[in-house]
């Protein structure tokens, strides 16, 4: 009797919607249950190398916790394109103007760096604000 093993596509995943509130949460084991339930490693079918994940939306950005003295310390980094166009903002700075972007940089940065990654952050959404607009999805609940 062979054994045969079952490869899931991304159409055979039901995508269920979840909502996480952020409030008193540290960013990092957020940030990495977040990217474990994008990629859907939580499913009983998880492919590597297919979407099994869930979309996951984000609220109260702004209440995020961070550890330590990461707030006056963590620096983020872009770049213009020009030359010594590099440019930088502490976590505390940004947490200010882009609440959102802390939670956005830190699950991006645990997904994978390919196609399915990419197509896998289009699933997060985050909010600064208790409310958000995907209501018309009836979001479950998720407790971390």
């Amino acid at each position: 009797m062979k054994k045969f093993t079952s490869h899931a596509k991304n159409s055979d995943n039901p995508q269920n919607w979840y909502v996480v509130d952020a409030t008193d949460l540290v960013l990092g084991r957020l940030a990495s249950n977040i990217a474990s339930r994008l990629r859907g490693k939580n499913a009983v079918n998880f492919t590597p190398h297919a979407d099994t994940g869930d979309f996951i939306v984000v609220i109260n950005a702004e209440k995020v916790q961070l550890t330590g003295r990461k707030l006056s310390q963590k620096k983020y980094y872009r770049h213009t394109g020009y030359m010594g166009g590099i440019k930088s903002i502490t976590a505390e700075k940004l947490m200010d103007k882009r609440p959102e972007d802390i939670i956005r940089f830190a699950v991006k940065g645990m997904l994978p760096k390919n196609r399915l990654g990419s197509g896998l952050y289009k699933k997060l959404k985050v909010y600064s604000g208790e409310s958000h607009p995907h209501e018309a999805q009836r979001p479950q609940e998720l407790i971390f």
